[in-house]
This record gives structure tokens, C-alpha cells and sequence, in this order.
């Protein structure tokens, strides 16, 4: 396995905006170009978290889509984040994985926010999506996934985990304890990126995205309430090493989970 070099990208969102947040995330990874190997948004990255999808969301084949298959093909590396999309009459949170050859594949956000009523505007996924970069296999989820260790579990198939998200500064100790609590319980490192700023009902994001390792050891931090892109390498030889010496997921429970949505 080589390094993985891994750019966690923390903006300031305005919602409803797509062209404006757009733009700020070109502003923010371009020096990213030639240097980093993936590329890592927030959760719904063009709108902010919306409930209302049908004025906000956009078709699978709409403008950021295309754009991330600009900015993938122009910083030369995968660019994974969400997105509200509409499909027919259904509606999802899904977060794309965009390769610079202009590949692409997607996961659809299974557990909806209850408290905020995602559950009732977005339809939820059924499986994981677990995918290749060089010789790592990566599992991107979304925000509120967080909390369901089972679902997250490392079944042995994925050596990166990620959540993008728009995570509330009211709630930011949870998001402090889980990440790490993820990477440990799944001897895997894990990857949280999250934004910063106000949306329009007053909630406040904190930001705090990191890179943590198999050990919840951070390895990058953007830091509190201000825009910041940072970088982590991830070395395969140290995690093949530990996973080999303390192999805790061969005494995993086996866990089987139906494709019965949630809820």
C-alpha cells in the first residue's frame, strides 16, 4: 500500500447559495492542486443543511456535480462531499466520490436527522459504499451516521473511514467523542470534516474537522469557528503493523443489518 495524502477543506457556507459556496471551495483548495490525493467537502456543501428539498435540491446531473468533476479533474484527485439531490420525486442527501478521471460514485445518507425532520424530506440509503483509492479501500458516511457504530462497523472491508457533515457547535462534544471512538473500535483511521459559520435558523458550526489515526490520535486539525484547509498523510505500513499486533476485529461480533431503512 503507498501513503495516502488526505486535504479536509473547512468553509464558511451561506445557505441557499450554491454559486457563492461554490466558489468558496475553489478559493480554498486551490492550493490543493498537484498536492493532495483526496479532497474532503462537508455535508450538503452547496446549500448548507436545507429542509426543503424541493426548492433547493438539485437534479444528480446539476451544476456542483459537474463541478466537482472540474475541480477533480484539476486538482488531480478524488473530491468526495454531499449534496441535496432530486431524483424523480424522491429526494437524498448524497455524498458523490468524484475521481479526476471523471468517475463517479455515490452514497446516499442513511440515517435522516430526526430532530431536524431529515426523515421526513429525504429518502434514506440501504447499503454502504465502500471504494478504492490506490490500494486503500475508503467508506465514506454522512454526518448523523455517526452515531450508529453498527452500521459504521469495520467489517474487515475498508481501511478509511469519513463523515462529512454539518455538525452544530451545540452539539460539538459529541463530535469530539465519537470520531475518535470510531477510529479506535475499528482499528481504522478516521476522517471528519465538518464547516463553519451561522445558517439562517441561527445555528452555529464550529468546524473542528480532523484527521484523527487508529488510535483517535490526531494527525490534522482545522481548528475552531475560522475557514482552514489542512492535510494528513496516512501511512499503510503503521496501520498494517498495529492491525497485525493487536487484530481486535477478528473477535468482532458479526453483526448482520437488513436493508430495512431506519425508522
Amino acid at each position: 500500500m503507498q501513503a495516502l495524502r488526505v486535504s479536509l477543506v473547512q468553509p464558511a457556507l451561506a445557505d441557499r447559495e450554491p454559486a457563492a459556496n461554490r466558489a468558496t471551495l475553489e478559493r480554498l483548495t486551490a492550493p490543493l492542486a498537484g498536492t493532495t490525493d483526496l479532497v474532503v467537502l462537508p455535508e450538503m456543501f452547496a446549500t448548507g443543511f436545507t429542509m426543503n428539498p424541493e426548492r433547493d435540491a438539485e437534479p444528480a446531473d446539476g451544476d456542483s456535480l459537474a463541478w466537482m468533476r472540474a475541480q477533480a479533474r484539476h486538482l488531480g484527485a478524488v473530491v468526495t462531499g454531499s449534496l441535496a439531490i432530486r431524483e424523480g420525486t424522491h429526494y437524498f442527501n448524497r455524498l458523490y466520490w468524484v475521481g479526476p478521471d471523471g468517475g463517479v460514485r455515490h452514497y446516499d445518507k442513511r440515517h435522516g436527522f430526526r430532530m431536524a425532520g431529515e426523515h421526513e424530506h429525504y429518502s434514506p440509503g440501504r447499503e454502504r459504499l465502500i471504494v478504492e483509492l490506490g490500494d486503500w479501500r475508503v467508506c465514506p458516511l454522512v454526518c448523523y451516521d455517526l452515531r450508529f457504530p453498527v452500521f459504521s462497523r469495520n467489517r474487515g472491508d475498508y481501511d478509511l473511514l469519513i463523515y462529512v457533515a454539518n455538525w452544530p457547535a451545540v452539539r460539538r462534544t459529541s463530535w469530539q467523542r465519537l470520531l475518535p471512538a470510531r477510529a479506535i473500535e475499528n482499528l481504522a483511521p478516521v476522517i471528519g470534516v465538518n464547516r463553519v459559520g451561522a445558517d439562517g435558523n441561527g445555528r452555529h458550526y464550529a468546524g473542528e474537522s480532523v484527521a484523527l489515526d487508529w488510535l483517535g490520535e490526531p494527525l490534522a486539525d482545522a481548528g475552531r469557528d475560522e475557514e482552514a484547509v489542512t492535510s494528513a498523510t496516512l501511512d499503510p505500513e503503521r496501520l498494517q503493523r498495529f492491525r497485525r499486533r493487536f487484530p481486535a476485529l477478528d473477535d468482532a461480533d458479526r453483526f448482520i443489518l437488513d436493508d430495512t431503512p431506519p425508522g
